[in-house]
Parts: C-alpha cells; sequence; structure tokens
C-alpha cells in the first residue's frame, strides 16, 4: 500500500540551487507531486472489487442512517424528551435525539461487519467506518456536555478529523509534513536553530483555545462561589471577580507561551514595544478599565445602589469591566461607561443611607388669604401616600411671591428611591390637588395684565365706534 504523503525532506539543501523558504512550502513542483502521489494512492488502494463492495455497503448504511435517523429524532423530541425529568436525564434524553443518526449508521455498519466476517470477505474499510463512526458518538457525546454551543462544535470538529486520521494511519505522515513545512527563525543565544513549522502555529492556537476556555469556565465558575459569600460586602466580591477576570486569562496567555516554546525573556523587549502601541490605541478602554477598579475600591458605587448619571436614573444592577449597567424604571438596561462616572460625577442616592428628600413644588393665588393654612393642607395630602415616612417630619415652606401665583415647596422623605421619585411626586400632586380644591383654594395658571397708560385721540375714538 502507498503511504498517503510522501516524506518530506527537512534537511536543507546547501550550495548552489539553494532556494528561499517560500519557494521550499509553496513549490509547484512538489504539489504536481503530492497530487500524482494521493492520485496513485487512490488508484491502487480504493479501484479494487473488494474494496468498492465494502465502500457501497458503507455508503447504503449511511443514506438508510440519513432517512431513519431524523424520524427517529422528531420521535425522541416529541415523545422522550418530555418525559423525561429535568437534570441529566432530560439532558441525556437530548443527547440521544442528537445522535440517533450516527447510532442508526454504527448498527448497521456492524451488522454488515458480522455478515462480512462470517462470509470471510474482506471488511477493512467497514471497520474503519465503524471505528469513525463509534468515535464521533463518543466524541458527540462529551462535545454536548460542553454547554457553550460554540465551544462545543469547536471541540467537535478539531478532535474527530484527528481521530479519523489517526484510524487510517496517515497522521504521523501529515505531523511529518507539518514538521517540515517550516520557515527558519536563525539562531538563538546558544547557536542553535530556530525554526517556526505549520505544526507550531497549529499546536500553538490549540493551546491558547483550550487554556482561554478553561479560564473562562474558571471564572465563572469561582465568581458564583465569590457571589454566594454573604461575609463579603457587594464591592469587594465585584473587585475580587473583576481580578480574576484579568488574572486568569493572563495566565493562561503565559502558560500558553510556554507550552509553545516562546522564550519570555525575549519577548520582553518586544512586549513592552507593543504594549505602549496598544495603550496609546486603547487610552478609553483602559481609561473604562482603571475607573471600574477605582469605583470599586472606594465603593463609591455598588450593585444595588440608586444612582443619577447625566439623564439616567436608575439601580445599579452590575459593574463590568468596561461599564456599568443601570437598569431604569421603564425597563431599559443603560450601559454607562465606567469614566463617566469619575470624569462627570454621580448621584448616588443610596451611598450611605437610602432615606432621601423629594419635593413637590406648587403655587396658590395672590386672593388666597390664609397661606399659614395652605402649609397645614400640604402636610395633609402626604398622609395618604404609603411611601411618605413621617420620621422625618415632611414640610412645607413657602418660597415666594411669584409672577403668577406664590409659591410654595413641600419636602418629604422616602426611603425606597429604587422604587423611583416620578411615582410618589404624582400622587402627592393628585392628593394635594384635591385638598386644595375641597378648602376652595385656587391653583392659577400663568397669566399677564395689560395696563394701557395713554392712548392717542384717533385710536380713542376708532375703539368707541368699534
Amino acid at each position: 500500500m502507498l503511504p498517503l504523503f510522501r516524506n518530506v525532506q527537512t534537511e536543507p539543501s546547501s550550495g548552489e540551487g539553494e532556494v528561499s523558504a517560500f519557494e521550499q512550502l509553496f513549490s509547484l513542483n512538489d504539489l504536481q507531486d503530492q497530487a500524482i502521489s494521493i492520485w496513485q494512492w487512490i488508484v491502487t488502494n480504493l479501484f479494487q472489487p473488494s474494496v468498492l463492495i465494502e465502500l457501497s455497503f458503507v455508503a447504503a448504511a449511511f443514506v438508510v442512517a440519513g432517512i431513519v435517523g431524523p424520524w427517529l429524532k422528531t420521535r425522541v423530541a416529541r415523545h422522550i424528551v418530555p418525559r423525561a425529568p429535568k437534570g441529566i436525564s432530560r439532558r441525556a434524553a437530548v443527547a440521544l435525539g442528537h445522535l440517533t443518526g450516527p447510532l442508526v449508521f454504527f448498527i448497521l455498519l456492524n451488522a454488515v461487519s458480522i455478515g462480512m466476517e462470517v462470509a470471510e470477505q474482506s471488511r477493512y474499510w467497514i471497520s474503519a467506518a465503524v471505528s469513525l463512526s463509534f468515535a464521533w458518538i463518543m466524541i458527540r457525546l462529551v462535545t454536548l456536555v460542553i454547554r457553550s454551543k460554540f465551544w462545543s462544535q469547536v471541540a467537535f470538529y478539531v478532535v474527530w478529523p484527528i481521530t479519523a486520521l489517526d484510524i487510517f494511519g496517515v497522521l504521523d505522515d501529515i505531523i511529518v509534513y507539518l514538521e517540515a513545512a517550516a520557515i527558519p527563525l536563525g539562531a538563538d543565544a546558544e547557536g542553535l536553530a530556530r525554526s517556526l513549522s505549520a505544526l507550531d502555529v497549529l499546536r500553538g492556537f490549540l493551546a491558547f483555545a483550550l487554556l482561554f476556555w478553561v479560564a473562562h469556565l474558571a471564572s465563572k465558575f469561582l465568581a458564583k462561589r465569590i457571589y454566594e459569600i454573604e461575609d463579603l460586602t457587594p464591592s469587594l466580591r465585584t473587585l475580587i471577580v473583576k481580578i480574576l477576570n484579568i488574572l486568569l486569562p493572563v495566565m493562561a496567555f503565559f502558560v500558553a507561551l510556554q507550552l509553545v516554546g516562546v522564550n519570555l525573556a525575549a519577548l520582553a523587549v518586544f512586549s513592552g514595544a507593543l504594549g505602549l502601541g496598544v495603550g496609546l490605541g486603547l487610552q478609553k478602554s483602559i481609561s473604562n478599565l482603571i475607573s471600574g477598579f477605582t469605583l470599586v475600591a472606594d465603593k463609591s458605587i455598588k450593585p444595588g445602589d440608586v444612582v443619577s448619571v447625566s439623564d439616567t436614573f436608575g439601580w445599579v444592577t452590575s459593574m463590568g469591566a468596561r461599564y456599568v449597567a443601570i437598569r431604569t424604571r421603564d425597563g431599559t438596561e443603560h450601559l454607562v461607561p465606567n469614566d463617566s462616572f469619575i470624569e462627570q460625577g454621580v448621584i448616588n442616592w443610596s451611598h450611605a443611607d437610602k432615606v432621601v428628600r423629594l419635593h413637590a413644588p406648587f403655587g396658590v393665588s395672590y386672593g388666597t388669604k390664609d397661606l399659614k393654612a395652605v402649609r397645614e393642607i400640604a402636610c395633609e395630602a402626604l398622609k395618604d401616600v404609603p411611601r411618605i415616612l413621617q420620621d422625618p417630619s415632611p414640610q412645607c415652606n413657602m418660597l415666594e411671591f411669584g409672577d403668577s401665583s406664590i409659591n410654595f415647596d413641600l419636602r418629604f422623605w422616602i426611603n425606597d428611591p429604587e422604587n423611583g421619585k416620578a411615582s410618589v411626586i404624582s400622587e402627592v400632586l393628585l392628593n394635594l390637588a384635591e385638598k386644595l380644591a375641597e378648602n376652595e383654594i385656587e391653583i392659577p395658571f400663568p397669566q399677564r395684565d395689560l395696563h394701557l397708560r395713554s392712548i392717542s385721540p384717533d385710536v380713542a375714538e376708532k375703539l368707541k365706534s368699534s
């Protein structure tokens, strides 16, 4: 049997005729020779009667599985999944629905393999297909446990092709070929030749992806446990979670570099220049990151606080690395950058105490005789509002003689600003309007009196005639 991949010369040529690394990697002659080698392998190993019979059985099993699998999946989703208890049983039923097609294919191939063995016929390709389908089912079962759909698909479409290549016995040849496809990087401090191969790039990518995924899972697990510790203040819990969200990915990055074989000492100068460039380009993002740590460290705001920043009023639901999420009474989530709290300032209605004072300004007409009674009536209107505190006691102060009215300010206290200000002020004004109407006290509207001190005789004559 011809090898699928021919051996690649890794020794560099010397003397005349030496070619560049780019020409070694992308030589048209090498590609042509490789294509001829693959075609010879196909002709020699596949175009045989016994092999074609085996491949026909495999294709027939695949077609049957493609027809029966979706039908069984629908039945499982309709009859088994709804009846399975929530938890592991429900997830196992869902996994069974996803694997109905491969399971049917695997069962059919095993039946064909047993028949071929009884008939004493060759079953090399059928056995390979059985191994592939079994690997497909096992790997798919493992990846279905991963909650993230993206990482589940990444793990499946990486592990299964590697397993398939290993089953066919060509994985070693591919590894040799990837190691040979290298770009020389010169000599290191000890005088040894260094190169970057395609296998190094692939291995590094897998190491980075795996370690960052593990760091993400560890960060979520630790954050959940930290938020369950009641002895820690909300600010301290948020600060610890922020540090973990930065520290774990950084640790994963350096561990991946060590696994790939990158010298961290040689990386120091490059990382310094790169850090300067990234710092200038991501100045705003870094400002938000540092501002986030400042907000948590000085405990100026924390999750659950009622705040006002710019035109946004609501309560803090979460504090991220870049922004603070503020949920308003409208149900909308405002993502305010962290540096806005440092540069513009913020009103924290519940920083030290949730008891806050609100104002309900109003005015009465100049014809009102007993202004002291207006103050008593206004305070009386607050007794029917359950959210208003009686200690501290409400007050009504006369502010000024306005253009159209005598203006008062009704001041009262609440201890639940997270429930909103507009609703309690609205209820106060409605009660106040009813009380003033019951006592026949007028709430004037803006008006202007026009007084003519002099007028010409012609205009007066016209006015009289009209």
